[in-house]
């Protein structure tokens, strides 16, 4: 059967029954006390705490996988099917937050009860235990993440397995902005993997609907190296671009399998960024000086946006076709920004080699243990087992 880009990305997955997709448009806000309403009277009260008794007694909770300040991520399975795995992820209540929640649990469950597709990772229950904590039931994603691949060096793989990698990751993000949310924080440790190698879109701690392109929001999101330059600057008012900009990153990782941009400061990333794809002016982005933090480079220092022969040069695994892709996903401008759907449809998936099948794509042990320090992780935080791991490039020794 000829590949398709777009593959599943067109149609809700069937695997997720308990999810409902919201492709008609945006949903409604979270309501207050949402996930423990305040209950009026006796027997309602009674009638939701036998409700929650009985999601709770559908799970067995087995070892423990991960721990974090934020959350406890135990392997569980179903009472009634011993075989049938999950992930049981404990968010710890925090006394400083409205209801104990914060912002980021509220999210993560709206949007993965909003959101059903085979690229994102799947909610299956929602249950608080006798100490009030929040449990997520998530789907049992025992092969790891992107990062352990990227980062073992034993661990060979090629375009072909790029480009599969690729494909579903760019399914998943279409997903997520045709039903109008933006994830916020991509990046390779929240791209988990499934036994069968499919690639699942996780964390959503920092997703927020995006329908209003007048409403402001915060730009203090995306972990720092897969941030964009709008985000940098401060922009308030942004679009789906944002995560596409962070999907040209890790496209990126996958080729140089070193973080391509790592800087150890707002500044100094978006010092990088500008040595790397030129210096955002008015002439290359109409509009950009007039972001909050934009400070105008001395004309000494201004460096030229990057040709394709850039990418080329940096990229060569990528090839020309490649290259124009990822190119199209990092412009600086964020209104030229490729959009997923166009990424979709680009040559590169058509040219050769074809996307390896997801379950002939490099797999390493110890996936297990990855995925539960993963979802125990905050959105927006960085490993500080990789923070010394990237490259320092030389991009003055490339702009010819």
């Amino acid at each position: 059967m000829a590949f398709s880009p777009l593959g599943a990305a067109l149609s809700p997955s069937a695997t997720a029954p308990l999810k409902k997709s919201t492709a008609s448009g945006p949903a409604p806000p979270v309501q207050e006390n949402e996930y423990f309403p305040q209950l009026q009277g006796g027997a309602d009260r009674e009638i939701t705490e036998q409700l929650n008794d009985e999601v709770r007694h559908k799970y067995i909770k087995a070892k423990k996988l991960g721990e974090g300040t934020y959350a406890v991520v135990f392997l569980g399975h179903l009472r009634t099917d011993p075989s049938s795995f999950v992930a049981i992820k404990k968010i710890k209540v925090n006394t400083e937050y409205k209801d104990g929640l914060s912002m980021d649990a509220i999210r993560e469950v709206k949007y993965l009860q909003e959101l059903s597709h085979p690229n994102i990772i799947a909610l299956h229950d929602v249950f608080s235990s006798k100490d009030q904590n929040l449990n997520l039931v998530l789907e049992y994603l025992p092969r790891g993440d992107l990062e352990m691949l990227i980062k073992d060096s034993n661990i060979h793989y090629g375009l072909a397995d790029i480009k599969a990698w690729m494909g579903m990751l760019i399914r998943g993000v279409w997903f997520c902005h045709e039903n109008f949310v933006l994830h916020r924080d991509i990046k390779p440790n929240n791209l988990l993997i499934a036994s069968d190698g499919e690639v699942k879109l996780a964390d959503f701690g920092l997703a927020r609907s995006f329908a209003d392109p007048y409403l402001n929001m915060t730009h203090q999101v995306i972990t720092r190296w897969y941030r964009p330059p709008e985000l940098l600057y401060g922009a308030r008012q942004y679009s789906g671009a944002v995560d596409i900009w962070s999907v040209a990153m890790v496209f990126a990782e996958l080729l140089l399998r070193v973080p391509f941009v790592a800087g150890n400061s707002d500044l100094d990333q978006i010092t990088r960024i500008c040595e790397a794809f030129g210096t955002p002016t008015e002439d290359n982005w109409p509009g950009v000086s007039k972001l909050p933090n934009y400070i105008p480079a001395d004309a000494s220092h201004l460096v030229p946006v990057q040709s394709r022969d850039f990418f080329l040069r940096q990229f060569p695994t990528a090839g020309p076709v490649g290259a124009d892709l990822l190119m199209s996903m990092c412009t600086l401008d964020p209104r030229k920004r490729s959009t997923a759907y166009q990424a979709l449809r680009h040559s590169w998936w058509t040219t050769e080699p074809r996307p390896t099948n997801k379950q002939d794509l490099p797999r390493k042990a110890g996936g297990t243990k990855k995925m539960g320090d993963d979802l125990t992780r905050r959105g927006g935080e960085l490993d500080d087992q990789f923070k010394n791991a990237a490259r320092q490039l030389d991009f003055s020794a490339m702009k010819a």
